[in-house]
């Protein structure tokens, strides 16, 4: 077997992923869906997004880490000098 299905064997539905990004139309659902994401311990990861396409819905982004995983992750958006 390759190395990816290893490791996608290992990795389970109950398995807390290190890195989500949560996305959704700007409403309260997305917020709690957020909300629901930092009570299970994530930490945000990076500023929020948001997009209005060209009907005017708002589309919303935001980066979540676990902790242990955020003394190693820079956010992209962020230059390194």
């Amino acid at each position: 077997p390759k190395a990816n299905d290893t490791h996608r064997q290992k990795m389970t539905d109950d398995t807390p992923k290190a890195y989500r990004f949560l996305t959704g139309a700007d409403d309260a659902a997305f917020c709690q869906r957020v909300s629901a994401a930092l009570r299970a311990g994530y930490v945000l990861y990076g500023p929020p997004l948001l997009h209005v396409d060209t009907q005017g819905n708002r589309h919303c982004g935001q980066a979540v880490i676990l902790p242990e995983f955020a003394a190693t992750a820079v956010p992209h958006s962020v230059k390194q000098n």
